[in-house]
C-alpha cells in the first residue's frame, strides 16, 4: 500500500486506529477452542466486527510463532483473509526483526513476498545494513523502533550522548533518515511517551508514526492526537488488549466492535 492510499483511507474513515491482533490462545473465549483453528476464527471475528473503524491491523508475530506450525498457519490465513476481503486496510507484521544484511533480506522476503504484509517492524540497533534490506520493496514499509512504550525504554533510548543533549532515540531518528524516506519508513513511538512526541515530530515531521500503548498500557489518546497528528494526517494509533479482549464471552466480537467505534469517534474529532 502506498502513502496516498493509506492517507485516503484515514480521511474516509476519520480514523487512525490500528488493531493489534495479539491473539493469545489462553485468553480467547473458550468456546472457540472447539474450532479447527481457534486463533484464526478469533481473528476473523475481530476483523469483521472492527474493520469499518480501523485502518490497520498488526499481528504480533510472537503469539503465532509460540504455537509452532499451527500458529504460522493461523497467521497465513489471517493475512490472506485481510488481503482478500479487506484489501483497503494496512497490514503490519509486528516482528521486530533486525540482523546482518543477508539475514534481514530473508526476513524481508518472508514477510513482504511470502506473506504479503504491507509493513514490518524493525529494530535499528545493528545499524543501516540491518535495515536497508527491508527497503526498496514497492509499496512496502519499514517501521523502525524509535521510542518504545515499555518501562525499559528509559534504560537506553532516552540516554544522552556524550557531550550533547541529544538522546539516543533522537540519534536513531536523525541517522535513519538516510536509510529511507516518508514514503517507505515509519517510526514506533510509544503512547506512554507522549511528552516526547513533539521532539519526534520536530525531527521527522512527514513520516508516519505508529503509536502503541493507548488503552491497556495507559497512554492518552488525546495527547497522542494533539502532539503526533501531522497535517496529512500521518499517524497510526494501536490498541490491542483494550479492543480484542474487551469481552471473553460469546459477544467478544460485538464488544470489540463497540470499543473500536469508541476510539474512532474520539479520533474523528481531530481528523479534517
Amino acid at each position: 500500500m502506498n502513502r496516498q492510499e493509506l492517507v485516503e483511507q484515514i480521511r474516509k474513515k476519520k480514523s487512525v486506529l490500528c488493531v493489534g491482533l495479539d491473539t493469545d490462545i489462553e485468553k480467547i473465549p473458550s468456546f472457540l477452542l472447539e474450532k479447527e483453528d481457534p486463533v484464526f476464527e478469533f481473528n476473523k471475528a475481530i476483523i469483521d466486527a472492527t474493520h469499518q473503524y480501523t485502518v490497520a491491523y498488526k499481528p504480533n508475530i510472537a503469539f503465532y510463532e509460540a504455537l509452532g506450525v499451527k500458529g504460522w498457519q493461523s497467521l497465513e490465513k489471517t493475512i490472506s483473509y485481510l488481503n482478500e476481503d479487506y484489501p483497503e486496510v494496512f497490514t503490519i507484521a509486528d516482528a521486530k526483526r533486525g540482523d546482518i544484511g543477508n539475514t534481514s533480506a530473508r526476513y524481508a522476503k518472508a514477510f513482504f513476498e511470502e506473506l504479503n504484509f504491507d509493513s514490518i517492524t524493525v529494530a535499528p540497533y545493528m545499524g543501516s545494513d540491518s535495515v536497508q534490506p527491508f527497503t526498496g520493496f514497492k509499496n512496502k514499509w519499514v517501521i523502525l523502533l524509535a521510542l518504545t512504550s515499555n518501562p525499559g525504554a528509559f534504560d537506553f533510548q532516552t540516554q544522552k550522548q556524550d557531550d550533547s543533549d541529544e538522546m539516543l532515540f533522537e540519534k536513531v531518528l536523525e541517522e535513519s533518515k538516510k536509510w529511507g524516506n516518508a514514503d517507505d519508513m515509519m517510526y514506533v513511538v510509544g503512547a506512554t511517551k507522549a511528552d516526547y512526541l513533539r521532539k519526534v515530530r520536530n525531527i521527522v515531521p512527514d513520516n508516519f508514526l505508529l503509536v502503541p500503548g493507548v488503552g491497556a498500557q495507559g497512554g492518552s489518546l488525546s495527547e497522542v492526537m494533539e502532539n503526533g497528528l501531522g497535517a496529512e494526517p500521518n499517524l497510526l494509533i494501536n490498541s490491542s488488549r483494550g479492543v480484542i479482549y474487551a469481552s471473553n464471552g460469546n459477544d467478544f466480537a460485538t464488544v470489540a466492535g463497540e470499543k473500536a467505534k469508541e476510539l474512532q469517534v474520539q479520533m474523528s474529532t481531530y481528523i479534517k
